[in-house]
């Protein structure tokens, strides 16, 4: 791993870096990372991450400036790793290197794991306000607008289930909740366990949000099942609740729906060796199940208080 992502040479980038720029420097690339090039780096000095912007941030609604500042919160609430440097001339931030093994899928479904995720995810939505709000809502409207006129390719059908969608923003909005601080891309890989404690990392989609999206992003993307859906529910509140299982079962939907239009745009821009389109057409189809089951009305009831 030599190559920086705007095509330089890594050595040369990291030699403009105070933090990263003592020598002898070993560089090792970390897995994950699909808008940025994640890599550890060992110095004199310590231990580092650097990420290193590698994707269009705009059509993707990334903005660098707040993945700092919200790194920065989450690091103060005591759940992500400490902010060691940013370079925005050099596309590139530092953050201190967190001991640990970082989960995979199935590390969700060991006893008390969701009970931990939980309790991670709780840290983060008491610590400081982030800057800037997530709403997915609003993202899916801008990123269909990138696809469309873009001419990226997508299911000719995808805009059939904007009613069905609208119909879950107007449920969830009749029992509203407050925006908490939201990593809102808790992938099983953003979680890293140290052994005693979990730590949330990778804030670029950070914001201001509903916290049960972010309990049903993470449910989605990690692919439990119904009983995983109840149990990290609550645990996440403190008691059992169908409104509020409800409405994580439906933000999931939201955040299939919304991020399918992310893998098109990924799939047309990106020149990485990735399948972005197969990535879109997966929640694509999971979001298409979810209208179109039977029990779709239930959740909008259930969420909005019609049902207990």
């Amino acid at each position: 791993m030599n190559t920086a992502p705007n095509g330089g040479s890594l050595e040369e980038l990291f030699d403009q870096i105070p933090s990263l720029a003592d020598k002898p420097r070993q560089i090792e690339e970390l897995p994950g990372g699909l808008t940025n090039l994640n890599l550890k780096v060992t110095t004199p000095k310590g231990v580092f991450v650097a990420r290193c912007s590698r994707s269009d941030t705009s059509l993707l609604g990334i903005n660098r400036e707040s993945e700092h500042a919200n790194t920065r919160s989450a690091e103060l609430a005591g759940i992500g790793a400490p902010v060691v440097d940013f370079r925005p001339d050099l596309d590139v931030l530092v953050i201190g290197f967190i001991d640990g093994r970082s989960f995979e899928n199935e590390d969700l479904r060991k006893p008390d794991a969701l009970t931990r995720v939980a309790e991670a995810c709780r840290t983060l939505h008491a610590g400081p306000r982030f800057v800037g709000d997530f709403d997915m809502f609003t993202r899916q409207q801008r990123y269909l607008a990138s696809v469309v006129d873009g001419g990226f390719a997508h299911p000719d059908d995808y805009g059939d289930f904007e009613a069905p969608f609208q119909q879950i923003r107007v449920a969830l909005e009749v029992n509203d909740v407050p925006t908490v601080p939201c990593n809102n891309d808790l992938l099983a890989g953003n979680f890293v366990d140290d052994g005693e404690k979990l730590w949330l990392i990778d804030y670029e989609y950070s914001g201001n949000n509903d916290p049960f999206f972010e309990l049903g992003n993470t449910w989605t993307e990690c692919e439990l099942d119904d009983d995983h859906l109840d149990e990290l529910v609550t645990a996440y509140v403190d008691h059992h609740s169908p409104e509020k299982i409800a409405r994580t079962r439906l933000q999931a939907t939201v955040s299939r729906y919304g991020w399918s239009l992310w893998g098109y745009i990924q799939a047309a821009t990106s020149d990485q060796d990735f399948d972005f389109h197969g990535w879109g057409q997966d929640r694509f189809e999971k979001a298409v199940a979810d209208f179109r089951s039977p029990g779709f009305e239930d959740l909008l009831d259930t969420a909005a208080g019609f049902r207990t």
